[in-house]
């Protein structure tokens, strides 16, 4: 029996999946590679699964969540907090989700169609997800080539060129061990959190405004403009590669492979993800009350773009450094982004093709693919052009959505894969109705964008 085949329960469909024998663990690298004690403090164990969720919670607050929360909070004030908090704990179900699929089958999303669908049905979701990864890319080019400039003044083209150079940052990470690249993430995403404070701290926004904005209202369906807006937020806040990305780095943890071991791996990896993407909820948050506070209510209702509110945030803050934490946080988003979309794109590539790159040609050959359009665009048409090309990158992500979302919610509902694990039936319905609400809510939003 192959090592995959052991790692799936004997009550699930996927146990003679592979009967060649051909099969191998998701990033077989690092597969079970970061030990879990067993028994003693509950403490130990939920620190031993503690680092996948923040590594995905960097999809929830790359640079291409920023413009959509600036916009909603220059625009609108506080009243998208709603839509932040709602997109949130739509993460927290699918991300839960998609753990549990990695958890019980042994497989990760890509595998996992890999083995359900037929052939032509994965090419096609194969290429619709390396479009979404690529443009998830996109944004963290463009991301960290603002940074640079706003910090450094290096020009647009030459940061999106330096970009190319995080692939050996990947490769050394890799070397070191999973537990360097997620010590790596929470590092940054610490000093994204950090940055967020101390400008959250200097804006004062007042309390009751910020928790009546969490209070869901009817004027984000009546507004055309503000639900608009709402949708852009939601497309850009579930990142369909996270859900490949999860199933995946979830194996990482070397707890038993019995149902015992794999019910303790469900509650902790849950509990992990679900106090990492808190931390993304505050972020974000984050990001539109600094808007709301600093930009809507001087006047400034048309802030949108990321140089723009950089330029203006210290000034209308009174706060010499806050411009410079504004810049500093974004590089953060950047670099960690480049991290989990790197894994992603390995996990989809060998998930469904079955076919292995060396780390470091993946990365380049996926960055180079968003570098081109970023120095052609740039070049053509300067900054305006640069955050034009921001929009559409989160316009693909949303295209791709559906694609990862709804093989996923089928697998975990479906008892003859999942067996004993399979999801109550009030969490598939509830998967369900989230599963449409996005798909409906992104289609919206494509629509708008392309015909509006």
């Amino acid at each position: 029996m192959s090592e995959a085949e052991a790692a799936v329960p004997p009550h699930s469909a996927w146990r003679y999946a592979s009967p060649d024998g051909t099969s191998r663990p998701s990033l077989p690298e690092v597969h079970a590679s970061v030990a879990v004690p067993q028994g003693g403090l509950w403490l130990r164990r939920l620190l031993a699964f503690a680092g996948p969720g923040y590594m995905v919670s960097v999809g929830y607050m790359d640079p291409g969540n920023w413009a959509t929360d600036l916009a909603g909070g220059s625009q609108f004030g506080y009243t998208l907090l709603s839509v932040i908090m709602l997109s949130n704990l739509m993460a927290i179900l699918l991300q839960s989700l998609a753990a549990r699929l990695g958890i019980v089958t042994g497989r990760d999303l890509a595998q996992a169609c890999r083995d359900h669908y037929p052939r032509p049905v994965n090419l096609t979701l194969w290429v619709a997800c390396e479009a979404a990864i690529i443009a998830c890319d996109l944004a963290e080019v463009i991301g960290t080539a603002i940074a640079l400039n706003l910090l450094f003044g290096i020009p647009l083209i030459g940061g999106a060129l330096i970009t190319a150079l995080d692939a050996f940052l990947v490769l050394l990470l890799m070397q070191r061990g999973f537990r360097y690249m997620e010590a790596f993430v929470v590092a940054l995403l610490t000093v994204i959190a950090g940055c967020f404070l101390v400008q959250i701290i200097a804006a004062s926004p007042p309390v009751a405004a910020v928790l009546h904005g969490f209070v869901p209202t009817t004027q984000v369906v009546t507004n055309p403009g503000m639900l608009y807006v709402a949708i852009g937020i939601l497309g850009a806040t579930v990142m369909p590669h996270n859900l490949y990305l999860h199933s995946s780095i979830v194996q990482t943890r070397a707890y038993p492979r019995t149902d015992e071991g794999r019910r303790d791996a469900i509650t902790w990896a849950t509990v992990d993800s679900t106090v990492a993407l808190m931390l993304a909820l505050f972020v974000n948050a984050a990001i539109l009350i600094l808007a709301a506070s600093v930009f809507h209510g001087s006047g400034h209702t048309e802030v949108a773009e990321i140089g723009e509110a950089f330029e203006l945030l210290s000034p209308l803050l009174g706060l010499g450094i806050a411009s410079t934490l504004f810049a500093v946080a974004l590089l953060a988003s950047g670099l960690n982004s480049t991290v989990t979309a790197t894994l992603a794109g390995q996990i989809v590539m060998e998930g469904f093709l079955r076919l292995r790159l060396p780390h470091w040609a993946r990365r380049l050959l996926t960055r180079g693919l968003a570098i081109i359009p970023v120095v052609v665009v740039t070049a053509l048409y300067g900054e305006s052009g640069t955050a034009q090309l921001l929009v559409f990158s989160q316009v693909v992500l949303s295209m791709q959505l559906p694609f990862a979302v709804i093989p996923l919610v089928r697998f975990v509902t479906d008892r003859g894969k999942m067996g004993r694990f399979v999801v109550p039936g009030w969490v598939a319905g509830l998967s369900w109705i989230v599963a449409g609400l996005i798909v409906v809510l992104n289609l919206k939003l494509l629509y708008d964008t392309v015909l509006g």
